[in-house]
């Protein structure tokens, strides 16, 4: 049965090299994905001086943050190891449970950060740009 209101603990992404199992990016602490179509101008002198638009390109990025740990074998290591050597990865975004919505494909990471302050936990950031279309599922 699908979620209704639920935790965002449950939202997960999943991301391996490129034809590979997915397995979730290790100690994340939040995570988004961001749905965009350019709009196309379609304005004439027809249109009584308003802007009139066409749905045209759609794209998506997917970002994340967590606590780095060395020992993860998906963590922020391997997410600054595939934007350094340009892997393409696939991915997937959504929870585990049955019947919710799951949005899969491919992208490269295109962006990633470790930081650290005195006396806090090491944390990574990243941004996974897609390339081609998403898939839209369920489990």
């Amino acid at each position: 049965m699908a979620s209704t209101v639920f935790n965002g603990t449950n939202l997960l992404i999943k991301i391996a090299d490129d034809a590979g199992s997915p397995a979730t990016i290790g100690h994340t602490t939040s995570c988004s994905i961001s749905f965009t179509n350019d709009m196309a101008s379609a304005t004439t002198k027809d249109s009584a001086g308003f802007s009139e638009v066409i749905a045209g390109l759609r794209s998506a990025e997917i970002s994340f943050d967590g606590l780095m740990d060395y020992t993860d074998a998906n963590g922020g290591q391997e997410i600054a190891h595939k934007l350094l050597t340009r892997q393409k990865c696939d991915f997937t975004f959504g929870t585990a449970a049955t019947g919710d919505t799951i949005y899969s494909g491919e992208g490269f990471i295109s962006s990633c950060e470790i930081s650290g302050a005195m006396e806090e936990a090491v944390t990574y950031s990243g941004t996974i740009t897609v390339t081609g279309a998403i898939t839209e599922s369920t489990n």
